[in-house]
């Protein structure tokens, strides 16, 4: 009967919303859930910065003369002008742009399918993937110059290999590092990772605005984030690239090439990762 078509065609699209609804606040727990495990991520990260400066660091800083410590920020300056700048082109040539950028629809696409936690936790492994190895890589590097005594001609493939690292995982969640807004969030990022004490907790807030305001910069912008970035590493680094300009003895300060680097790409990682969730929370 015509009355019992329209009741049932009802209670079907009753149940399609009921299961959509469930679906959605389902996958909204799932996302809640896996926001919980980035912060406690952060929170440990924030407990590292905050803890004191080595003493043998801060005696070797007091004692390096003031204009290696120019040259370095010098150096730093130039390497992030140069390959931030004008390096994309030669960077995207050491991996497969499109591959990956098919490689993050597929999995994009599952996790909007599945819509679990599970799913999730496989995206962010799945991006995490590559970054062992490559430690290894800044390893060899690091101290293969080290030994030779080689440490500011090292600035420029340590910056370039991060970058190459952090353009990666930019487009294994979906973003375009090629954006200026983009551009400024990676300078951002860097430099938070490897702040210290109040300055790690106000880089970090910055840095959690900008994953979801996405302001345009302008041009006079990305130049002075570069600048500031710069800085930052060659303060921080300062005594172990000095290290390394000493033959032999260098060896030591190349060995701080793998520890920065995980260091950069953990805090990369776990905010990309956040926007991403927030983002699908939102959707």
């Amino acid at each position: 009967m015509p009355g019992n078509k329209v009741a049932n065609e009802g209670v079907i699209c009753r149940l399609f919303w009921y299961n959509q609804h469930m679906n959605r606040e389902q996958f909204r727990i799932a996302c809640e859930k896996e926001l919980k495990y980035i912060q406690v991520q952060e929170r440990k990260l924030q407990k590292q910065a905050m803890a004191s400066e080595k003493t043998w660091k801060s005696t070797l800083e007091s004692v390096i003369p003031e204009k290696v410590h120019i040259s370095l920020k010098a150096a730093f300056a130039t390497a992030f002008t140069i390959i931030f700048e004008r390096g994309v082109d030669v960077i995207e040539k050491t991996y497969n742009k499109e591959s990956l950028m098919r490689e993050f629809e597929a999995k994009d696409t599952a996790v909007d399918e599945i819509r679990t936690r599970r799913e999730l936790r496989r995206f962010r492994s799945n991006a995490a993937k590559s970054r062992k190895w490559k430690s290894i890589i800044t390893t060899a590097e690091g101290v293969g110059l080290g030994v030779l005594g080689i440490g500011l001609p090292d600035i420029v493939l340590f910056i370039g290999f991060v970058l190459q690292s952090v353009y990666e995982l930019a487009l294994k969640y979906g973003y375009d590092y090629n954006k200026p807004e983009e551009r400024i969030l990676i300078l951002k990022m860097m430099a938070a990772a490897i702040q210290k004490r109040e300055k790690w907790v106000e880089s970090d807030l910055e840095v959690n605005e900008l994953l979801m305001t996405h302001p345009v910069p302008q041009p006079d912008e990305i130049q002075e984030q570069i600048a500031e970035t710069a800085d930052v590493f060659a303060l921080d680094m300062l005594v172990l690239k000095f290290i390394q300009g000493l033959p032999v003895l260098g060896v030591v300060g190349g060995l701080g090439n793998p520890i920065y680097y995980s260091k950069i790409m953990e805090y990369i990682q776990l905010k990309y990762h956040k926007r991403y969730l927030l983002e699908k929370k939102e959707a």
